[in-house]
């Protein structure tokens, strides 16, 4: 039996009229031979020296006896060079197939125009409307638990203390280990790096101060918001999230239940009483860390570390701690509710809103931070 004979690709354009016509046929594959766009309407110019540009680029199918995806790429660098001579572009008699091809490469070619990098001017721009929008809603979620905490006042709120002591559980008891942990390892990192400078002038026995200032004002609450940004955060996140994209939230909005009532306020009330317990907890720990130091490094006893301490250490330095713990905790819980209730409706959009509320939360946490040491040494704490 004889092999089928193979019918060439073919491509020819006519001008008239303002009008090119490509009328295509034959076999279009990959792996064969087949006309180039960008010859065939070079040539087709020049046989038509001192007409202007067409106005309508149109392709017509005739004669076609197979196609493969190489079709699709013709059509569509077509519809490319009167895109860029700004003609309009028609096809006519083409395989739907062929059509839906050209279409699909054009979505994915502008899918990956969007993933380029902007310019300077327009990236600004688009983070400027980012930044105003975030500003929004971290606005409107303060107002509403503040509108909330009112409610709760006055006993309208629909709050569940069942859920705030489980939270409390779940931020404050379970997260002694690795509070106590890193903040044991802080007061040691402090205690080494202070006794090896100050052992050069034969001032020993102000690591006890150095430690203790530093943890009490400073590192102690601050090791604990972390932590808790970390832990305690990304959960919110998560869970409120996870609640969101199985429209849990949007059951509760149609029953008539305030969530930021129900799911919101619980978190941060747990926070708000959990965070001063941790940074005391947390300056226990840190000073603890730095009297071991103390104690195997420059033999220093321990009432003689701890007396040292005192001595330095007094209540307005204490109180200043407990300040900072209270706001970082609810800043730790504005955070991490405030990106699960942004969250997709997907498990990739949860799994970005935890990610965002642990990130979102050490910002503000540092940024008070720095707000904190310049209100306090203005009034001179």
């Amino acid at each position: 039996m004889s092999e089928p004979s193979i019918v060439p690709a073919r491509a020819e354009a006519q001008l008239a009229d303002g009008v090119m016509t490509v009328t295509v046929g034959g076999e279009w594959k990959l792996t064969g031979r087949r006309p180039d766009w960008r010859d065939l309407a070079a040539q087709t110019m020049q046989a038509h020296p001192g007409v202007a540009a067409p106005h309508t680029i149109r392709v017509v199918g005739d004669g076609l006896v197979d196609w493969d995806s190489a079709l699709p790429l013709f059509v569509r660098h077509a519809r490319t060079g009167a895109e860029s001579i700004g003609a309009k572009f028609e096809t006519e008699n083409l395989p739907a197939g062929a059509v839906q091809l050209m279409d699909l490469l054009v979505r994915r070619e502008a899918v990956h125009a969007e993933a380029k990098l902007p310019d300077l001017f327009t990236a600004v721009g688009v983070f400027t409307h980012h930044l105003a929008g975030e500003a929004r809603d971290l606005s409107r979620l303060v107002g509403e638990c503040v509108f909330s905490f009112g409610r709760f006042v006055r006993g309208q709120a629909q709050f569940r203390w069942r859920d705030c002591l489980l939270e409390m559980q779940q931020c404050g008891a379970q997260a002694l280990p690795i509070v106590g942990l890193i903040s044991f390892l802080v007061g040691i990192i402090l205690a080494y790096q202070g006794a090896v400078q100050l052992r050069q002038f034969g001032a020993d026995i102000y690591v006890a101060d150095m430690v203790g200032v530093a943890v009490v004002r400073e590192m102690g609450p601050l090791m604990a918001a972390i932590v808790l940004a970390g832990r305690t955060g990304a959960a919110f996140a998560a869970t409120l999230g996870n609640m969101k994209a199985n429209e849990e939230i949007d059951a509760l909005d149609t029953l008539g239940v305030s969530p930021i009532d129900f799911l919101v306020m619980p978190r941060l009330v747990a926070l708000l009483a959990m965070m001063p317990l941790l940074a005391l907890y947390s300056n226990v720990l840190g000073i603890f860390g730095g009297l071991v130091i103390s104690r195997a490094i420059l033999d220093i006893p321990a009432s003689l570390y701890w007396a040292e301490t005192k001595t330095i250490v007094d209540l307005s330095d204490l109180f200043t701690g407990l300040i900072k713990a209270g706001v970082f905790g609810l800043l730790v819980g504005v955070s991490g509710c405030l990106r699960g209730l942004q969250a997709e409706r997907s498990a990739a959009g949860v799994g970005r809103a935890a990610t965002a509320a642990v990130v979102t939360g050490i910002l503000l946490i540092i940024v008070s931070d720095t707000v904190f040491a310049v209100i306090f040494n203005i009034l001179g704490w």
